[in-house]
């Protein structure tokens, strides 16, 4: 329930912009004191900060869904193109929602057949007309403000398949708290996702490092590749060489 209340908190803050105690109060129905500790939780982030009376988004951290896809568009279709050189034919592969991970399928090796799971509503759409891709679909409630679907009526569906590599997208990255992201029920899918697959991708554009939301679902010293259109810096390239990852990029 805390976690719950913790994560509509943000999202009601950063959709706001800035927001007051009182109005988080009588919006939460909730105390002062409640406020407070559940604002001095989310600060940890680095997503939010405090200003007389209340509490504000910090500039661009979290863009909202609608507004991403046009941000770094030409980083986000060369990571796109790189991940994809990754999927062998007769794998089974999960895309994740997220404005980098979508543009994977424009640059699928022409009738490769593999099997693709996905709760995007963006891949579901690209790969639909693809006779060659065995599609299945995660989620069974659609969240618009992210183009997915969310929550699982079984909690085991994911743990059917044995899935060969996941191409991850995450709000924010950071070698503290690895690949976050804000949503309680996303969260669950993307975790039992990385828990069941053989190669972690990361899809994240330089906005996203050194950032982090309310959810960790992956350490960072668990993903097997790093795809990226910019060099890493140097503390995130010595904690590759450390922990065996790869970089991927042109």
């Amino acid at each position: 329930m805390k976690e719950k209340r913790l994560q509509l908190v943000e999202e009601f803050i950063q959709e706001k912009g800035t927001a007051s105690l009182d109005e988080l109060c009588e919006h939460f129905n909730v105390s002062k004191n409640t406020i407070r500790r559940d604002i001095n939780k989310i600060l940890e982030n680095g997503t939010i900060q405090k200003v007389y009376g209340g509490v504000t988004t910090t500039s661009d951290r979290l863009i909202p869904f609608e507004n991403r896809d046009h941000s770094n568009q030409e980083e986000k279709q060369i990571i796109g193109e790189i991940a994809a050189g990754y999927i062998e034919e007769d794998e089974i592969i999960f895309i994740d929602s997220g404005t980098t991970t979508r543009n994977i399928i424009e640059f699928l090796p022409k009738g490769i057949k593999v099997t693709l799971l996905t709760n995007s509503l963006d891949i579901i759409n690209a790969a639909a007309t693809l006779e060659n891709i065995n599609l299945i679909i995660i989620g069974n409630n659609y969240k618009r403000k992210t183009k997915s679907f969310v929550g699982m009526d079984d909690s085991n569906t994911i743990d059917k398949y044995n899935v060969n590599k996941a191409f991850m997208a995450a709000t924010g990255v950071s070698i503290s708290h690895g690949l976050t992201n804000s949503d309680l029920l996303e969260y669950e899918i993307k975790k039992r996702i990385v828990s069941k697959t053989e190669d972690i991708f990361l899809l994240a554009d330089q906005s996203k490092y050194d950032k982090s939301t309310l959810l960790t679902y992956c350490p960072l010293e668990d993903v097997s590749t790093i795809v990226t259109a910019q060099p890493l810096s140097e503390e995130y390239t010595a904690f590759c060489e450390e922990h065996n990852i790869q970089i991927a990029t042109k």
